[in-house]
């Protein structure tokens, strides 16, 4: 018989995090599923109410991620790490890079320290640490920083503008959604490596890479995640 897995989820509450949290409880592949976070998930959530997922999810809320130790990530298998923020949402460039790029680079250590097989990280397309535009450079240097971490098997993943409706209002991401939709069709040719994915599709990319055993580092692009994803 198949052993199941334990999963760690960081970012949870966010737009690809919550899709990856349903996905994760909805598996058979996965018995035990640790949400990390600095809220809980809400008392009415139909997630909470679920007699199924109360058996299956446990919450570790803590008040400051900065605070984050190994006990969570005991006995995990595949951590997956959803966490993210705009500079105009952290309000600081240094509390930025603490959301995107010091508690996403603690949580890969952890989970290399615990034994864990898989990371599974949302990046963004154009990550580059020798970038000049601040937001790619910090993604870029996150990104090699989780490669450094020692996990055996790290997956990332760069969508382009995600498509969904977030928890937390965001004016500037909304505006490019209501733009991008009915624009769809011009993500033609040279253009559609930069199409807008559903944060569902992202998602469920994550979650199928998870189940697949393959040392090192692998990158997955926009438009690879668009071939990948089930509605495609």
């Amino acid at each position: 018989m198949e052993t199941k897995k334990k999963a760690v989820l960081l970012g949870a509450t966010g737009l690809v995090g919550r899709r990856v949290l349903e996905r994760l409880l909805a598996s058979p592949a996965y018995e035990r599923v640790t949400v990390v976070s600095r809220r809980a998930l809400p008392a009415r959530d139909k997630l909470t109410q679920d007699k199924l997922t109360q058996d299956k999810l446990t919450q570790v809320v803590l008040d400051d991620l900065a605070a984050m130790d190994g006990e969570p990530f005991e006995g995990a298998d595949d951590v997956f790490c959803a966490l993210g923020t705009t500079i105009r949402q952290a309000g600081t460039q240094a509390r930025f890079r603490e959301v995107d790029y010091e508690y996403p680079v603690a949580a890969a250590r952890l989970a290399a320290a615990a034994g864990a097989q898989r990371y599974v990280l949302v990046s963004s397309m154009g990550a580059d640490p020798s970038s000049k535009i601040f937001y790619s450079r910090v993604k870029g240097e996150t990104e090699a920083a989780v490669r450094a971490s020692g996990v055996p098997m790290i997956s990332i993943v760069r969508p382009s503008l995600l498509l969904g409706e977030r928890e937390q209002f965001r004016l500037g991401e909304r505006i490019g959604v209501w733009v991008a939709r009915p624009l769809m069709f011009a993500f033609a040719g040279p253009l559609r490596k930069y199409r807008p994915i559903e944060a569902d599709d992202v998602a469920a990319v994550m979650v199928r890479v998870a189940q697949m055993f393959l040392p090192g580092t692998h990158v997955y692009e926009n438009d690879q995640l668009h071939r990948m994803a089930p509605n495609s």
